[in-house]
């Protein structure tokens, strides 16, 4: 099998530590590759370090959308601000 796309919906939650950091480390080699990834996560280190685009969403809505130095550093939306400073 030989995806264009791979989708992960939360893939590390409900791990142990040790399992985490596997399953980021799996997924980082595959973006080091070139695989395009569509992930939903909370691993918002991740998501900073990994990541081409980030959508943050709030109750199904999108709420801000742009790179992760964007998102992470310069968030334009109120709901964005609010759960970075709360997260990190």
């Amino acid at each position: 099998m030989n995806p264009d796309v791979m989708l992960f919906d939360e893939p590390t939650s409900a791990l142990d530590p040790e399992m985490v950091g596997e399953v980021l480390a799996v997924m980082q080699d595959l973006a080091k590759k070139g695989m395009t990834m569509v992930v939903v996560t909370h691993e918002m280190g991740f998501a900073k370090e990994v990541a081409d685009r980030v959508i943050f969403m709030a109750d199904g809505i999108i709420q801000e959308e742009g790179t992760p130095k964007e998102i992470f550093e310069h968030p334009q939306n109120s709901r964005t601000q609010d759960f970075l400073n709360k997260v990190l």
